[in-house]
């Protein structure tokens, strides 16, 4: 059974940092794109970054570039978000998605454009 499972996320004050996890089971991450969202209570779910089967493409949003980072590592078929100078605003249920299809920069933010969906992971940044 194809499954993907977020972890990482948790409590984290202003200005902290945190890295999620998104573990693939079931099959190989090596042949998708993967895609992060995250969803705050009474909003929509928004997409925050993406990146290619490779690594060597990547996307974010406006409201995380230059905090967030995203990666792959392949080998353990995982994909990781970086995430450092945590605001309020980024608390949130983050989400990991996974597409055969590339990162690109025209539908990486449409949840339309992924197959295979995690469970989530809360991330809260409060004092």
């Amino acid at each position: 059974q194809l499954q993907l499972v977020e972890s990482g996320g948790g409590l984290v004050q202003p200005g902290g940092s945190l890295r999620l996890s998104c573990a693939a089971s079931g099959f190989t991450l090596d042949y998708y794109s993967i895609g992060w969202f995250r969803q705050a209570p009474g909003k929509e779910r928004e997409g925050v970054s993406c990146i290619s089967r490779g690594g060597g493409s990547t996307n974010y949003a406006d409201s995380v570039k230059g905090r967030f980072t995203i990666s792959r590592d392949n080998a353990k078929n995982t994909v990781y978000l970086q995430m450092n100078s945590l605001k309020p605003e980024d608390t949130a249920i983050y989400y990991c998605a996974a597409d055969r299809g590339g990162c690109r920069t025209t539908t990486y933010k449409s949840t339309t454009t992924y197959k295979y969906w995690g469970q989530g992971t809360q991330v809260t940044v409060s004092s």
